[in-house]
């Protein structure tokens, strides 16, 4: 369970969506984290990734590796 205290603008804009589209509020407090979630999720990944590369390859490797010749 998650309690979050949101400005009142936000609480307001919030909940005349949620009255305007027939869902709730937690509904779209639902989605919208979920979904910066997985953006945050990618971001902090590729930053990791960035900061300890694995091997890399070149073209040719993958090519080779890929049977793309033919």
């Amino acid at each position: 369970m998650l309690a979050i205290r949101l400005p009142e603008d936000i609480e307001r804009r919030l909940a005349k969506l949620a009255e305007k589209t027939g869902r709730t509020k937690t509904f779209y407090a639902r989605e919208a984290i979920v979904s910066h979630l997985e953006e945050l999720e990618d971001t902090y990944l590729a930053v990791s990734r960035a900061k300890r590369p694995k091997k890399h390859w070149t073209q040719d490797e993958l090519e080779a590796e890929l049977d793309l010749d033919g």
